[in-house]
């Protein structure tokens, strides 16, 4: 399984989604959509427009905007 989050570190809940894959070991990339206008293009894409984070996105494609711990923690 390959994650990316796509994140800012301002963001209470980018912290609460990455401190929660942190806690379950589990292995992602993180991206500031802030500092990487591609990153932010891609978020853009997905969510037709919009720039919620956290999106985390999985190797297949699938994608979560904005995850509570209990969806997130769902998924994995």
């Amino acid at each position: 399984m390959s994650l990316t989050v796509y994140g800012a570190s301002w963001c209470p809940d980018v912290k609460r989604s990455r401190a929660l894959l942190d806690r379950e070991g589990v292995e992602y990339a993180y991206v500031d959509v802030e500092a990487d206008a591609e990153a932010e293009a891609r978020v853009r894409e997905l969510q037709n427009g919009a720039r919620r984070i956290p999106t985390i996105v999985w190797d297949d494609g699938s994608f979560l905007v904005e995850p509570s711990d209990d969806e997130l923690s769902a998924r994995l």
